[in-house]
């Protein structure tokens, strides 16, 4: 009896087997799901960090004066006691309320209590009469007063010491101690030991004696600039003044229990607390909660629970609601073009790994083929398949998320997790599922799929049909409406997918129209001398029929390539046309007042400049001796004419603006003299009527005055007949909507005499602030054109933008590659055996660049064909003015869409050249090497 020698079960594990087997592709997949993990996470993370940041600073350019939440009430109710009034005024009650208030905020808003202010405050500011505070026009002083808490730990002390309460303050009080800051000591006079006189009310004069002169610890923080005057006085109009007389206005600090004097002067003392919102801890995603937040505080709920806990008399007012709805609105604006680019990118980075699945299962295709033989199912394959590829796409997908979380901090995690999931399982899906399409059958060979042969099935039929309608729907929807619905929407995902639909109808579109003309040259080329030219066209028919995913992914990465470089194109030439109109020529140097004479020649002196034109303008003329003021600017035609023809603002003929001399001696040379008064008439008809002066004008003045004369009072009080007769959108001198421009030499002296110098060419901005020196603004047309970008949400757009647009374009090459690597052996092969039949190297190079040059210039030609066409079509969409330029900032009208030539055409070229290129170095590559590798028999290719 024979022992039976027991069957080993000890069977090698297949994943280990397979990753042994081919290290290198394992590690080439790990690479590239790591890398498109990393994108996909970063993504949303970063749209969230330039979300937040972008917020914050139009929280910090709005100003705490605009964000802070107001919550005032009147004085106490004369129906009440002395000392009850009295009482209510005092910082112990005061503060009582703002632990409330602060409590009560914190449920609606994140708040900064250190930032946020209370106290009293006076309404009215009174007319100073003490002789030596300053009076610039001759107009005295207008000082407040304000007794707000905390000025011991939001200020130091620079000279005297703090102001303190007597015992007990009330409204008969005749003396208290008060504070000013440096800057309103320096601006107003004023010195330790100064007294100012405020009037009584049924008593004597409240006396402010100045005991300290302090300097904010933070002057931009919301304590000092919730109300800027408390920290630094300004110079105002005199309002309905024609002269623009301008006098000081300023506040003194007095200490928190001195409120109580308030009382007695007729200054309406009010009470109030400023919660200010704390802007590190607000975030982009949460500014439709906010809004309605701050609704709630201003007219809701949460207004009636403050009044419920603190007083009913309290209101609450801040404009933090429109400063949230701006930011929302520029926020739509940019949001559907930021996924314009992600959908793009996303698109081209899914074909790729669907690009190397179905290389891996293509590679494989012997040995599953021999698997399926062998009794393996469909479901055990597939199995096996997804468990090799899932322990190298997990880890790979974990990496590239961990690198996007340590890189890009502090934004919401789900997002990141999520799109670097989607990756790992569209990874992890993609050989076994082109596993299973391949191998449903049992088959030793399967059928060849030549490009000129191929026949598309019903199933692709209706599906393109169906892409084709979501793509017209998504291109009609984007040309109705635009890409937001309303100021507040997000935007459509659908109307964001329109340039990768487009892109995907179009490659459907070109794979079905490739066979013919391979059809149609087959003959011909049969006929042809030579063996290069035939087989380079046999070679590129039996080339695999199922091209959609490459073409798919090159089109995408071409379109989406070409809409943004047109998006980031049109932002520029946007912001350039803004800075031109808002500042007029290259410089602009402005007063309110006339200009020295001698200003014009030391701004020709700077360098850089080229021409400076002297331009009087009138910003409250009023036509007609009405009440509506209109920009009036008086000019020299030829000059004037000239600056708007190199600027292309506005630009005219100068003989249409001219006005017409009476007929007397004739004039020097240069430029006509004003009139020396305002009666003098100018040019007078047959009947010695002053004839009116031609005037160019803009639409809407145009529309209400029409072209008959009329008369126009400047603010002199000279006045000159005008005839409206040109009619511009804009003009370089006002940046309104709204003006006239006439000849100044029919003006009186004093209202033709300049106030702004416009200066053309590269002016150095320090040297021509100094020669302007420091009474008239100085505005240079590159500095404005710099701060439209200081926004984090449009610099950050544009940042993720063309990274988003760089990465479908690598996407794009790595698509090309393995496209043409999946085609490299049986290339490699086909030129060994023909140079075993005499084909030379050169005709081996000619080869394979005519055998890739129609795919190349399919997707090349296609490419542009089709982001031409998507640009065209979307374009009556999309208006890129809230994305070019802030909303403060007067828009150059429509900011349309167009197409940039060079982000359309140079894509395509590289497409080509690598695609030659790539052809060229296979084939000396293959020279190089021998071919008996290639040769031997039963290898696979």
């Amino acid at each position: 009896m024979t022992d039976r020698i027991p069957r080993s079960r000890l069977v090698a594990p297949w994943v280990r087997t397979r990753l042994r087997a081919a290290p290198g592709a394992a590690l080439a997949l790990a690479l590239l799901v790591a890398v498109t993990a990393f994108l996909a996470a970063a993504l949303p993370r970063a749209v969230d960090r330039y979300g937040d940041a972008g917020l914050r600073r139009a929280m910090e350019s709005a100003g705490a004066d605009r964000v802070t939440v107001r919550m005032t009430a009147p004085q106490p109710a004369f129906g009440l006691s002395q000392q009850e009034r009295e009482t209510a005024l005092r910082g112990a009650a005061l503060s009582a309320y703002q632990a409330e208030i602060l409590d009560l905020t914190r449920r609606f808003l994140p708040v900064d209590p250190g930032q946020s202010s209370y106290g009293v405050r006076t309404a009215e500011d009174e007319e100073m009469s003490e002789s030596w505070l300053p009076r610039p026009d001759g107009l005295p002083a207008r000082l407040g007063l304000a007794a707000q808490h905390g000025l011991a730990e939001h200020s130091r002390l620079r000279d005297g010491r703090l102001p303190r309460a007597p015992e007990r303050v009330t409204a008969a009080t005749a003396v208290v101690e008060g504070a000013v800051t440096t800057d309103t000591a320096r601006d107003l006079n004023i010195e330790v030991g100064s007294v100012l006189r405020f009037p009584g009310v049924e008593r004597g004069p409240l006396s402010v004696r100045i005991t300290g002169i302090v300097e904010p610890r933070t002057p931009d923080g919301a304590y000092w600039s919730a109300d800027p005057l408390l920290r630094t006085p300004t110079l105002t109009v005199l309002a309905g003044d024609p002269e623009m007389r301008q006098y000081w206005k300023g506040v003194l600090l007095l200490p928190p229990d001195a409120a109580p004097a308030l009382l007695g002067t007729p200054m309406d003392p009010w009470r109030y607390w400023q919660p200010v919102p704390a802007v590190g801890d607000l975030h982009a995603h949460e500014a439709s909660r906010l809004q309605s937040a701050v609704a709630s505080l201003e007219s809701g709920p949460g207004r009636q629970r403050v009044r419920a806990a603190t007083s009913p008399d309290i209101a609450t007012s801040t404009e933090l609601d429109e400063v949230l709805a701006e930011y929302t609105r520029l926020r739509s604006a940019i949001g559907p073009m930021v996924a314009v680019a992600a959908f793009g990118t996303g698109t081209v980075a899914a074909v790729v790994l669907l690009m190397a699945g179905g290389l891996a299962a293509d590679r494989r295709r012997g040995e599953l083929t021999l698997l399926r033989a062998r009794g393996g199912s469909l479901r055990g394959v597939a199995g096996r398949l997804l468990a090799e590829t899932a322990v190298v796409v997990v880890p790979a997908a974990g990496a590239g998320l961990a690198a996007a979380w340590f890189l890009l901090p502090d934004a919401r995690p789900a997002h990141a997790v999520a799109a670097a999931a989607a990756v790992a399982v569209l990874a992890c899906l993609a050989l076994p599922l082109r596993a299973v399409a391949a191998h449903r059958a049992v088959r030793v060979h399967a059928a060849r799929e030549d490009a000129a042969t191929a026949r598309p099935s019903r199933r692709r039929t209706v599906a393109e049909l169906t892409l084709l309608a979501l793509a017209v729907g998504a291109v009609v929807a984007l040309r109705t409406r635009g890409t937001s619905d309303g100021a507040d929407a997000s935007g459509d995902q659908l109307v964001s997918l329109a340039p990768v639909l487009v892109a995907v109808i179009a490659a459907f579109v070109l794979v079905r129209l490739y066979p013919l003309p391979l059809r149609g040259l087959a003959r011909p080329a049969g006929r042809l001398r030579g063996v290069v030219g035939p087989l380079s066209l046999a070679r590129a028919g039996r080339a695999s029929g199922s091209a959609v995913l490459p073409l798919l992914a090159l089109l995408t990465a071409l379109t989406t390539a070409a809409f943004g470089g047109s998006v980031l194109t049109g932002v520029a030439e946007a912001r350039d046309r803004a800075a031109v109109l808002t500042v007029g020529a290259d410089a602009r140097v402005e007063s309110l007042h006339a200009l020295p004479s001698t200003l014009a020649e030391r701004v020709r002196g700077v360098p850089g400049v080229r021409d400076v034109t002297a331009v009087g303008i009138s910003y409250n003329a009023r036509p007609l001796d009405g009440e509506q003021t209109v920009p009036v600017a008086g000019v020299d035609p030829a000059d004037y004419a000239a600056l708007a023809r190199r600027t292309g603002v506005g630009a005219f003929d100068r003989e249409a603006l001219a006005a017409q001399r009476s007929p007397g001696p004739p004039e020097s040379a240069g430029a006509a003299e004003p009139r020396e008064s305002a009666e003098s008439p100018g040019a007078q008809d047959s009947h010695g009527s002053p004839q009116p002066v031609p005037a160019l004008a803009s639409p809407d003045v145009a529309e209400r005055y029409g072209t008959r004369p009329f008369l126009v009072r400047m603010e002199d009080g000279s006045s000159v007949t005008v005839r409206i007769a040109l009619v511009r959108e804009r003009t370089p001198a006002v940046s309104g909507a709204a003006f006239l421009v006439v000849d100044r030499s029919a003006l009186s002296a004093r209202a033709a005499r300049p106030t702004a110098l416009l200066a053309t060419g590269a002016p150095d901005g320090a040297a021509l602030r100094r020669a302007a020196g420091t009474g008239p603004t100085v505005q240079i047309r590159a500095e404005e054109r710099a701060g439209y970008v200081d926004s984090p949400l449009q610099s950050g757009a544009e940042r993720v933008y063309t990274a988003a647009v760089a990465a479908g374009a690598g996407y794009a090459v790595l698509a090309l590659l393995l496209t043409l690597l999946r085609a490299a052996p049986e290339r490699a092969a086909l030129l060994a055996r023909l140079r075993t039949m005499g084909l030379t190297r050169a005709q081996g190079r000619r080869l394979l660049v005519l055998e890739s040059l129609p795919q190349s210039l399919l997707a090349a030609l296609g490419g542009a064909l089709t982001a031409w066409a998507t640009i065209r079509l979307l374009a009556p969409g999309i208006d890129l003015t809230t994305i070019a330029v802030p909303a403060t900032t007067s828009p150059p009208g429509r900011a349309a869409l167009h197409t940039d030539w060079v982000a359309l055409l140079v894509p395509a070229l590289v497409v080509v050249v690598l695609t030659v290129g790539i052809a060229v170095v296979q084939a000396w590559w293959t020279s190089r090497r021998g071919s008996v590798r290639e040769l031997r028999v039963g290898d696979a290719r």
